[in-house]
This record gives C-alpha cells, sequence and structure tokens, in this order.
C-alpha cells in the first residue's frame, strides 16, 4: 500500500536511507533531517509483514524544481513494481503542486530513464541542489551519481 510517510515511520526511514547510505546507494540523512522533510516522503507499506518496504521523497527546490530523492526499496521487494510506485507518486504531488521540472542524482539512471528522465550535465542544475553533494565523501572527484532531469 502507498502512503504519505508518517511520523511513526520516521525512525524506519531514517534505518533504511542509512543502511543504503552504508552500501554506497544514497546520501546518508540525520533523524533530524527526516523529521524535517517527513512530508516530502512517500512510503510503500507491505501490509502483510506490517513494514515499510520502500520509501522515495520529492524535495521542492525552487519555484519551478523538484528533486526525486532517498528512493529505496528493501532487496526483498525489489522487481515488484514498488520503486515505479513511488517514483510515479513523486511525480504525480510535484504536478498538482504546479511543478512541472523534476531532477534526480542517481546511480541507477536506467529505472529513471523509463519515466522520461533524461542525462544531462551537472553543471546545468541550479547551485541550490549541492548543499547535499558538498557533504558527501564522493564529492567531487568520485561522484558515481548521473544528473537526470524531466519535463512534465
Amino acid at each position: 500500500m502507498l502512503r504519505k510517510a508518517r511520523v511513526d515511520d520516521v525512525k524506519t526511514i531514517h534505518g533504511m536511507i542509512n543502511a543504503s547510505a552504508g552500501k554506497g546507494e544514497i546520501l546518508p540523512r540525520s533523524l533530524m533531517d527526516i523529521y524535517g522533510s517527513l512530508r516530502d516522503f512517500f512510503v510503500y507499506y507491505d501490509e502483510s509483514k506490517q513494514a515499510v518496504a520502500g520509501i522515495c521523497a520529492m524535495n521542492i527546490i525552487w519555484d519551478n524544481l523538484a528533486e526525486i530523492r532517498s528512493l529505496y526499496v528493501e532487496e526483498e521487494h525489489r522487481k515488484q513494481g514498488i520503486a515505479r510506485n513511488l517514483v510515479e507518486a513523486c511525480i504525480s504531488e510535484a504536478i498538482t503542486l504546479g511543478l512541472f521540472r523534476m531532477f534526480t542524482l542517481t546511480n541507477r539512471p536506467e529505472l529513471f530513464k523509463r519515466f522520461g528522465f533524461k542525462e544531462v550535465d551537472r553543471s546545468t542544475l541550479s547551485e541550490k541542489i549541492w548543499s547535499d553533494c558538498f557533504r558527501c565523501s564522493k564529492y567531487p572527484d568520485y561522484c558515481d551519481e548521473v544528473a537526470m532531469i524531466i519535463e512534465l
């Protein structure tokens, strides 16, 4: 079941993000950061296991730009369309809010290409996106993420 994240999901989201960050898949986030951006998150809740199986956030950057970030699906739930549902929910919310341009920084460009995202040179993106990058141990010389954008 896809739904907006709730306060009781914060510690689970934090654990999922930081476990994935430990594998170099996504950037780590503090508990405080997740509480502060909780409204950005969608979760996919596996009712049979009574547990969150996937997460994704849509972060508003500026009046014409949003970011899809922190996409993660538990290993046992991958290849079931959960990532697709999460990304589609973020895109839908962006459109509802009047945001028609989205980007992501990802090491899984093939996934985002399926939605119509196109690879772009990172330098074409707003400087506002770099605040997270500056905190990353891979920045700038070892960054393995691809910048992608979609016009909705």
